[in-house]
Order: structure tokens, then sequence, then C-alpha cells
């Protein structure tokens, strides 16, 4: 498990298996996002076996399947509702981290500055510069 906090509210990580909720649960997390199709993973690591053990660590569960190159409005707005309804801070997933990224950024447009929309994912090696544009249309909004 490789926790990345992008604010003191939401955090990225890479796929995270069922046998990790009680860690996630323990960091003080009170939500987590699945930003992974099930078509990506082998059952193990599918939504609904990761949706059964964040439950029973007592967290909330969302499933946000973000496809790579084809992210949706409904993406989008999902993850903002998800981000700016929860009482405590979020966990989101996906193959790397970068998907849950990039989905954030487009979701706090608007909301944050667009130069800490790019850099605060880039302190973890995800480069979300190819989006600039898209994240200044959205800042417009």
């Amino acid at each position: 498990m490789d926790i990345r906090p992008l604010t003191d509210g939401y955090a990225v990580s890479p796929q995270i298996a069922a046998e990790d909720a009680a860690a996630i649960a323990a960091e003080g997390f009170k939500t987590v996002i699945c930003n992974r199709p099930d078509g990506e993973v082998p059952t193990e690591f599918q939504a609904d076996a990761i949706r059964a053990a964040v439950e029973a660590a007592g967290m909330s569960f969302v499933e946000n399947p973000v496809v790579g190159g084809a992210i949706t409005p409904e993406n989008v707005s999902g993850q903002a509702a998800v981000i700016s309804g929860q009482s405590g801070p979020v966990l989101a997933y996906c193959a790397s981290g970068n998907r849950s990224s990039i989905v954030w950024a487009m979701a706090q447009a608007g909301v944050r500055p667009l130069e800490e929309l790019i850099a605060t994912p880039a302190r973890y090696g995800y480069n979300l510069e190819p989006f600039r544009p898209v994240l200044e249309q959205l800042s417009k909004g």
C-alpha cells in the first residue's frame, strides 16, 4: 500500500488489496473510491471484493471506474460529489494512482489554483501537464 496525499482530505494510491482495508481505516480514511474498472483486474481485486473489506473496516466505498484516456463528465462530477460530501479523508485508487489524480484535478478545477492541480500530483510522478488545456477550460466553467 502506497498512500500519496494530494491534500489533507484526499489521497491516491495504486491498486489496494482487501487485506489493506484495516490499515487504510487506521490511517483515518473514511471513504475509499475505486477508480479502476473491474475488467482490468482479477476477481480478488475487483470492486466487490474491495468493497466488502472496506465496509467491514468501517469505511464507505464508492465505485467510480475511470477508463484510461476516456474520463467522462460523470467521472468528474462523481468524484467531486464524493470529495465535497465526505466528513473525513478520502482515498482513491486505480492501477497507479494516476487516473485518481487526473479525475481529482478535473473535479477541483475552478476550486484550486491551476498550478496546484498540476504540481501536487507531480510530486508523485503523475504528469498532468498534458491536461492543462482541459483544466484551464474546466476552471472557467
